[in-house]
């Protein structure tokens, strides 16, 4: 069973076991339940909760927020007997293995090396580190210690990525030029930390096109990029009125080598019709073209809907993968946890995450300093299904 096979039958094993359906999974009663704590028990977990404590690859014991009444509420909702005002208590608690990291964005760096030192694994909301060299810090600390390290978005997981990858390894666009994407919406009102330091769009957003188009077109090789500040103000639930010191507007243009050139926007200040993330989106959000074909990503990369492909053998654009077939943006750490239970392995991958998190870094100093800027690191591409 090749990885993509294996998510997907991952995917369908769990609902087969929770529901009682039979499956070739589901003929043993008792899998290997990998036991489970989650750190950051705001919106996020709201996703993620549900998804945990269904799988029957997962055993979730203890939750943590610095804003104990969450926790509480969390564990209460959720049925989880453990619950903690910080990383440190913990740590010091209910015995785990495996840490989810959903806290805010800047804390993720601190957090993940916590968890590391102290024998976890590690699945953490997208970044996994605030710069790469401490991001790379991190991954060779897991791997000193035969410990896992991912990180969000995994968008590679979808059929619908499976599908546009297998186009231009068959060579289905001709010789590929160019590559658009985007994703923006209002911005957040929950919380100040998306507009303060270590926030900002790209971070938060444009890493789920950075993600996709790098694993389609492979890693790049140098960034030109300009950011701004669209909205200098802000008011949100937290804080009140903030001023906001991140880019909430970006623009960046990818050189991945070979001619091939990608561009992605994303934003704080993007209207748009299907209300704050998107959902149901029907336009391209991701477009490629080359010699001799053109394809679409219908819909977002967390949400995809379809690809529409056309070429010169049939140029008229047809509609293909429309099932998710499982797919869902928020079962990354369900999937985690079930190779650490089975020992398989997912496309999405610890150097891929820091190599756009490298991008984004570039993207910024671009802007400041008006420079290409090279990068440095890289991860094993093509993404192979």
């Amino acid at each position: 069973m090749n990885r993509r096979d294996f998510t997907k039958a991952s995917l369908l094993a769990g609902t087969a076991l929770i529901t009682g359906a039979s499956s070739s999974f589901a003929a043993d009663p008792s899998p290997k339940r990998i036991r489970t704590g989650l750190i950051g028990c705001g919106s996020v977990s709201n996703q993620y909760l549900p998804q945990l404590t269904k799988s029957p690859f997962v055993e979730v014991v203890s939750l943590c927020d610095i804003k104990p009444e969450r926790a509480k509420r969390q564990a209460e909702r959720y049925h989880i007997e453990h619950h903690y005002p910080n990383i440190e208590a913990m740590l010091a608690g209910e015995p785990f293995d495996f840490l989810i990291d959903t806290t805010d964005m800047q804390q993720h760096e601190g957090i993940n090396r916590r968890a590391l030192e102290a024998g976890k694994h590690v699945w953490s909301e997208k970044p996994i580190a605030n710069s790469l060299a401490a991001g790379q810090e991190l991954l060779r600390l897991a791997n000193g210690k035969n410990l896992r390290l991912w990180g969000a978005p995994i968008t590679v997981q979808s059929p619908q990525f499976a599908f546009m990858a297998r186009q231009l390894g068959q060579g289905k666009l001709g010789r590929v030029a160019a590559a658009h994407a985007d994703y923006g919406h209002e911005g957040p009102g929950w919380s100040a930390f998306f507009y303060e330091k270590g926030g900002g769009s790209m971070p938060d957003l444009a890493v789920y096109n950075l993600t996709s188009l790098t694993g389609l077109l492979g890693p790049v090789k140098r960034v030109t990029a300009m950011v701004s500040i669209v909205t200098p103000e802000r008011t949100v639930d937290d804080k009140g009125r903030i001023k906001v010191t991140e880019e909430d507007n970006a623009m960046l243009l990818l050189d991945h080598g070979n001619g091939v050139i990608s561009h992605v926007q994303s934003g704080f200040n993007y209207f748009n019709p299907n209300g704050h993330n998107g959902s149901k989106e029907t336009r391209h959000t991701i477009s490629i073209v080359g010699s001799g074909g053109f394809m679409g990503l219908v819909g977002y990369d967390w949400e995809p809907l379809g690809v529409d492909l056309a070429t010169k053998v049939s140029p008229i654009l047809e509609r293909h993968v429309t099932d998710a077939q499982g797919y869902i943006w928020q079962q990354g750490a369900v999937l985690a946890a079930e190779c650490l239970a089975t020992g398989k392995e997912l496309l999405v991958t610890p150097e891929q995450a820091l190599h756009v998190l490298e991008i984004i870094i570039a993207a910024r100093e671009s802007s400041r300093t008006g420079q290409h800027i090279a990068l440095t690191s890289t991860f094993k591409w093509p993404i192979v299904s």
